[in-house]
């Protein structure tokens, strides 16, 4: 009887630190295990007994690239335990900064961490050698990204005009109109990048996921909606932990959210297209059509045009959002006064996929509970699936290869536990 392991000691690049296991024994596939052994970074206990109103900007250091997702969903979580609705030109400004979010952040995935793997590049960088003009391409994007997060947000990392209630500083109408001239050229940009895309060469693959995501009656999800799933799921997202939890798995640091009762299911760009997809700006619809893709996404390689055609719908409804603008009277909206404590729970959907914060807040306004629950840790376990899907598919490759295989599937979802997942120091073991 042989045995077979293929082992990833090290996942560079990352947000945190990780590692890719795959056993097989004769030719079947034993275990599939994607290790997180990031150290704890404790920020649930770290708001513990802060006043709430810091959790936005806590909150957003857990990552450097959707540091608005966090954001986002720590605002909407802490103002719906104090019965507050933020709506009118303040909804519309939190909007447009999560499209600057959706724009930067999937310009560097798709060009800089996935693109070389379908191009057959180790990176970009060399990539960029024969395909100047697409990299060009997603930096200008990423660039455009970056100039939305800057004007709302006082700088492109880690914003620090974003509050509960709004902003700190709302911008004039003339200083939003400066985008204007941004976005437009984004939008070409944007549209040449889901061309780009779909162009590229795929490896068969067909999933049967489960997709979650969010749902809003007359727009595309971002800050708001009901929580969906394709095989039937419906609820209010506040009630979030009624139909998903978090497990422990002996080999990684990170929790595995699950369907409670088991089962993997699958959040993201993917997710949300499936789901959504009748909700796109008219020009993203169109753009769809006319490309051929398909209504619904299941090869998971092809997420990358997915998530090129979200950077379009973003480019498309931040325009229509700068053209109608008019600054509101305030930048934010008072929390009511008399408060009694209470509790708030809010989704919002990052660049990789749904975020959920739940906050307990005492009478004095200070935080006694908190839980978050990344896209990653609720994409891990179906990642795991993929991964093993792929293994049984490719049994004859060579170990190189069958590594090689591995890393790209893993990519495929953007983890946030890696810009861009690069296995290093690979070792092959026959037993």
């Amino acid at each position: 009887m042989s045995e077979r392991t293929v082992r990833v000691n090290y996942v560079a690049r990352v947000e945190g630190e990780g590692s890719l296991r795959v056993r097989l024994r004769e030719r079947s596939v034993e275990e599939v295990e994607l290790q997180i052994f990031e150290p704890p970074r404790f920020f649930e206990a770290m708001l513990r007994g802060r006043d709430a109103k810091e959790a936005p900007d806590i909150t957003a250091r857990i990552c450097g690239i959707c540091p608005v997702a966090y954001q986002m969903s720590a605002c909407h979580a802490i103002e719906r335990a104090h019965g507050l609705t933020v709506g009118g030109a303040l909804r519309e400004l939190r909007r447009l900064l999560y499209c600057g979010e959706w724009i930067e952040s999937h310009a560097l995935h798709i060009y800089l961490l996935h693109a070389p793997d379908f191009l057959g590049y180790p990176d970009a960088v060399r990539m960029a050698r024969d395909h100047r003009e697409e990299v060009e391409t997603g930096l200008a994007l990423k660039k455009a990204g970056n100039t939305v997060l800057r004007l709302l947000g006082g700088r492109e990392v880690h914003p620090v005009n974003v509050r509960v209630g709004g902003f700190y500083r709302v911008p004039s109408r003339e200083e939003l109109s400066s985008l204007v001239p941004v976005l437009e050229q984004a939008l070409v940009a944007a549209e040449r990048t889901v061309r780009f895309a779909v162009g590229l060469p795929f490896p068969a693959a067909e999933e049967d996921y489960e997709f979650v995501a969010l749902r809003h009656g007359s727009e595309y999800p971002m800050n708001e909606g009901d929580l969906v799933s394709s095989r039937g799921l419906r609820m209010p997202q506040e009630r979030f932990e009624e139909a998903f939890e978090e497990v422990q798995v002996p080999y990684s640091t990170a929790l595995h959210a699950r369907r409670k009762g088991g089962g993997s299911y699958l959040v993201g760009p993917m997710a949300r297209y499936a789901l959504n997809r009748d909700l796109l700006p008219a020009g993203a619809r169109k753009l769809a059509e006319g490309v051929g893709l398909e209504e619904v996404v299941r090869n998971p390689f092809r997420s990358i045009v997915v998530r090129a055609l979200e950077v379009y719908a973003a480019c498309e409804e931040a325009l229509r959002l700068v053209h109608r603008y008019t600054p509101p009277a305030r930048p934010f909206v008072e929390l009511p006064e008399g408060f009694a404590g209470g509790t708030g729970a809010a989704v919002t959907e990052a660049p990789r996929g749904i975020l959920y914060h739940r906050y307990e807040i005492a009478p004095d306004g200070l935080v006694r509970e908190a839980r978050i629950v990344p896209p990653t840790s609720q994409n891990q376990a179906r990642i795991e699936e993929d991964l093993r899907h792929l293994v049984e598919r490719s049994l004859d490759l060579p170990d190189p290869a069958l590594s090689d295989a591995c890393e790209r599937a893993v990519r495929n979802h953007d983890p946030c536990i890696s810009c861009a997942t690069h296995f290093l120091d690979l070792r092959v073991e026959h037993v």
